[in-house]
């Protein structure tokens, strides 16, 4: 029995038995935790309680509203697909509360959350509880240190963020409010956060007495969520209203989620009227930030919407190499040009990930002696370099075909079958097919819950109008290069 097997084993111990159902749901998670891997599926799947079947709904019970929500935004649909595969009868899953609720939007508007799409998900409020002690209301914190190396002498500059670089310093530099708001997307560990903290440190080595508060936009939630459950909301509110510069990381985070979003309005409002700098960063462009309110998504592009382009090989290699000469030379460890190319070549994903597989493979060296060489580079990073292979997502094809096609990302999900934006659809998705491992049911979910045979229609027509139409097999074969550069 492999380990996965076994672990599962341990995890389907702690449902009982008997049942249909139970039975039904053993099976779905099975197959959820080969599809997700054991950290989400420990994190998310792990703590669902299957509470019984009535009618055409499944109920399911969790500890906490924030619990409830992640899992039928992330995972909702994909429990009653595998769950309709085994009975056919079920149109929908509920997930209730079992405990008070805690810090989540929804439990501040006592909102339920629904999907829309086929085979709705759908979550109750939790009950009513009782009053909760006044006695001791925590302090509102709001500050997320400044991480001490993201400055602009270490951000390395390439055609691919020079732009965000100079609109960041432009920003930092300047005494008065060149642009409100800034905002920054690009795709994860392209530096977008590197930016945001560069531009607080030298605001503040600038002028101390001005008052920069950097918070993701997840903290942003819970803060406002414990003010509003300790009825503070006042102090958080006067909180922000006291900054000169407001930076909040990943506003993608607030998707969906109303009463927050409604302060969030009000705060930036606030900001940009008085005339305090506001940054915001997210990891896709403002008019494509679904689940964001129109008059939110209005607002943010209303500055300078600057975005960092994926890396190219100049910028990898540049970033090695400046990494290699700070933290390694003073160690006495020497990493050849040759082999700092080799990774510049091989990693492509995102910064995060290229300045890691440095680090794994000086550690090894470091630690069992052993001189650095392209053999042994290998050897360390094996995993990472056959994962890198075949890491181009749907989404970033997604993104590439609409801006090559100048059509909206939107389109890529919508029922929209105009010509001008069916086509550029059916190449995306037999791009998806040709460079993802993905399945068919999985891309359709991807391209607005399609169904399997679209894309696979899709894939046939694409095929055949490349054999007969040169200007599209160029085309394509241009995509196919943009994405795997």
């Amino acid at each position: 029995m492999s380990e996965t097997n076994r672990n599962l084993g341990k995890d389907e111990s702690a449902i009982s038995s008997g049942g249909e159902g139970q039975a039904i749901w053993q099976r779905v998670r099975h197959r959820l935790r080969r599809d997700l891997g054991d950290g989400p599926f420990s994190s998310w799947v792990k703590p669902l309680a299957l509470k019984g079947r009535q009618g055409k709904k499944v109920t399911f019970g969790v500890t906490t509203p924030f619990m409830r929500d992640s899992i039928l935004a992330r995972y909702g649909n994909r429990i009653v697909d595998y769950w309709r595969e085994e009975d056919p009868a079920i149109a929908e899953i509920e997930i209730n509360v079992d405990a008070p609720p805690r810090d989540d939007d929804a439990a501040s508007n006592g909102a339920a959350t629904t999907s829309k799409s086929a085979g709705a998900v759908a979550a109750k409020p939790a009950a009513a509880s009782g009053a909760r002690a006044r006695d001791a209301v925590p302090a509102l914190d709001f500050d997320a240190p400044l991480d001490a190396r993201y400055t602009f002498d270490e951000f390395v500059v390439g055609k691919s963020n020079e732009f965000a670089h100079a609109a960041a310093r432009r920003v930092a530099d300047s005494p008065q409010v060149p642009f409100n708001p800034l905002f920054l997307y690009s795709s994860v560990g392209l530096g977008k956060t590197h930016l945001m903290h560069a531009i607080g440190h030298e605001i503040r080595r600038r002028n101390p007495a001005r008052k920069v508060l950097y918070l993701s936009a997840e903290k942003f939630m819970f803060q406002f969520v414990r003010a509003l459950r300790y009825k503070d909301t006042m102090a958080f509110k006067q909180k922000f209203r006291a900054v000169d510069v407001l930076m909040i990381d990943d506003v993608q985070f607030i998707s969906g989620k109303n009463s927050t979003q409604e302060e969030f309005f009000h705060t930036f409002n606030a900001l940009i009227d008085h005339n305090r700098q506001v940054i915001i960063s997210a990891d896709r462009s403002p008019t494509d930030l679904e689940g964001i309110e129109e008059r939110i998504r209005s607002r943010l592009g209303w500055g300078l919407v600057a975005d960092i382009h994926p890396t190219d090989y100049e910028l990898r290699l540049g970033i090695l190499q400046a990494k290699a000469e700070r933290i390694y030379a003073s160690d006495s460890i020497q990493v050849e040009p040759k082999i700092l190319e080799f990774l510049a070549h091989k990693v492509m994903s995102n910064v995060r990930e290229l300045e890691g597989s440095l680090n794994r493979v000086v550690a090894f060296a470091s630690l069992v002696g052993r001189p650095i060489t392209l053999e042994m580079t290998q050897e360390v990073l094996q995993d990472l370099l056959r994962a890198s292979e075949r890491k181009i997502s749907i989404e970033e094809i997604q993104r590439k075909v609409a801006e090559y096609y100048s059509i909206r990302l939107a389109d890529m999900h919508s029922a929209r079958r105009a010509r001008a934006v069916a086509r550029p659809r059916q190449i995306a998705m037999y791009l998806a097919k040709q460079l993802t491992p993905r399945s068919l049911p999985e891309i359709g979910r991807k391209f607005g819950g399609r169904d399997h045979t679209t894309v696979m229609y899709a894939v046939r027509k694409i095929e055949e109008l490349r054999a007969g139409d040169t200007a599209l097999d160029e085309d394509i074969d241009l995509l196919k290069r943009m994405l795997e550069a």
